[in-house]
């Protein structure tokens, strides 16, 4: 597929001004200043939702009091709100207005199992062995809202025309929801997406992450006695080990880019019984879904050979996969310029202090929080780092994307840290921050027809022949799977 685009080419002026749209910078715009005051009016309202999101710790498909916090606030805001789309109970749209242009802004809600943690800087779980917002997913839809908003009250006051949309979008963490919005036809009208992640540096984010891919293989063997006659069974955990080790063994033949991750899930019951059943989660990761294809295809016929030697039956199941992101960067010069605006979050000393102990609690050099706007990054060919299914919404409409620090410089993210610091008042600027830098983007797209083409014809350009298609099974998706 055709993924790098010669916007230098196509748009002159970047070589000149570093955007194309550099030159208004010196003039401000009030609408920019508004959106900015609603963010601030608004600010207590969206911490505490931040803070029950992150209270409510709920995992892929079941952040039902999640989703509903958010729907509820955009019905009070005025919003008008559909809920229970694409068939997940969790999943909805909030919009307002009419007509175009029609800009998107995605905001997930999930939390991770077995994270769970206070909001103090050494490692205290709140509820053992319960969720845990590790990736910052309560400051996400929130801030996203809280952007949406902002434009909502232009479009009340007829300062600006067209249609803002909001999507709550769950289970980013595990089954990637937005697989099934996108098969729905939820973005089907939309002309641009805006996007942000919780990071630990505020940035435009121009890199790509991973395409993966999720599947289940099962093994089906015969029980038995394990010391009384284990001659007549057939043991699906030997299949299941003879697998891993397949895998393990193929590591040393695959590109740098590619990433193999396994979660065993059922390896038998008891040691005395020869299993007759085993279950493992296997996603296969790669810089480009077309890298990652004959990896994935690979390391499915692998199930059949460990079925073979150890005499089983085996069955392969898709579970989902998504894309890398498709990065646009005219749209990103925009956002940049509104970074720029912005400037630095500030903290405290109280804040600095919070994140030196966390960057010591977890053997990181204790710089503190690090803030600064660089200028843009260049796009790597093979992004690394993980992955999102952003990317998917990234190949059906362009989309624009943000990363605003919310924890502490080399914090592991998927952690107790972050969870820690999303509670708390880092999280709470980042969130705020990430809804201006939002909104402010979103006035220009608003305002700038012509920037809204120009951001199409690179996502045109950038994509070219390709022809989307989502990974994952026919059928509904997985709200009661046994993967929970």
């Amino acid at each position: 597929m055709t993924k790098n685009y010669l916007y230098i080419l196509l748009f002159p002026a970047l070589l000149v001004n570093g955007s194309a749209f550099a030159q208004k910078k010196a003039k401000p715009d009030p609408l920019k200043a508004e959106v900015i005051k609603s963010v601030d009016t608004r600010f207590d309202v969206l911490t505490d939702l931040s803070d029950k999101i992150w209270a409510f710790e709920e995992i892929a498909f079941q952040e039902t009091q999640s989703a509903a916090a958010l729907a509820d606030y955009a019905e009070q805001l005025g919003f008008k709100v559909t809920r229970g789309v694409a068939e997940i109970p969790t999943a909805f749209v909030a919009e307002y207005g009419s007509g175009s242009p029609i800009i998107g802004i995605l905001g997930e809600f999930d939390a991770l199992p077995g994270l769970s943690q206070n909001k103090v800087p050494t490692k205290s779980p709140l509820n053992d062995n319960a969720p845990g917002h590790g990736c910052g997913h309560n400051l996400f839809g929130v801030a996203s809202l809280g952007a949406a908003a902002a434009i909502k009250d232009l479009i009340a006051e007829g300062k600006l025309k067209g249609t803002v949309r909001f999507y709550g979008t769950p289970a980013e963490e595990k089954f990637f929801g937005k697989l099934w919005m996108i098969r729905a036809g939820l973005f089907d009208d939309v002309d641009v997406v805006m996007d942000w992640h919780p990071a630990a540096e505020t940035k435009a984010a121009v890199q790509k992450g991973l395409a993966l891919v999720d599947f289940q293989v099962e093994f089906f063997g015969q029980a038995a006695h394990a010391s009384a006659d284990p001659w007549n069974g057939r043991s699906a955990s030997d299949a299941l080990e003879l697998y891993t080790n397949g895998i393990n063994y193929y590591r040393e033949h695959i590109k740098p880019t590619v990433r193999i991750h396994y979660h065993i899930q059922d390896a038998g019951q008891v040691v005395n019984v020869v299993p007759d059943y085993s279950r493992i989660w296997v996603r296969v990761r790669d810089s480009s879904r077309d890298g990652l294809e004959p990896v994935w295809k690979q390391v499915e016929k692998m199930a059949s050979g460990a079925a073979i030697l150890a005499n089983v039956d085996y069955k392969v199941s898709l579970i989902s996969g998504i894309h890398e992101v498709l990065v646009n960067r005219t749209g990103s010069y925009a956002l940049q310029k509104n970074l720029e605006a912005l400037g630095p979050i500030s903290y405290t000393e109280d804040e600095q202090v919070f994140s030196k102990k966390i960057q010591e609690s977890t053997d990181k050099p204790q710089i503190g929080l690090v803030s600064i706007i660089e200028p843009m990054e260049e796009t790597d060919e093979h992004s690394m780092g993980g992955s999102t299914d952003v990317g998917d919404v990234s190949y059906v409409v362009p989309t624009i994307r943000l990363s605003a620090t919310t924890a502490p410089n080399g914090t592991p993210w998927h952690s107790w840290a972050v969870v820690a610091a999303g509670g708390m008042s880092i999280g709470h600027k980042g969130m705020g921050y990430a809804a201006k830098a939002l909104s402010m983007t979103m006035v220009d797209l608003f305002q700038n027809p012509e920037l809204v083409n120009q951001i199409k014809a690179e996502f045109k350009e950038s994509k070219g022949d390709y022809v989307y298609k989502g990974i994952i099974p026919d059928g509904p998706p997985p709200i009661h799977s046994n993967l929970q």
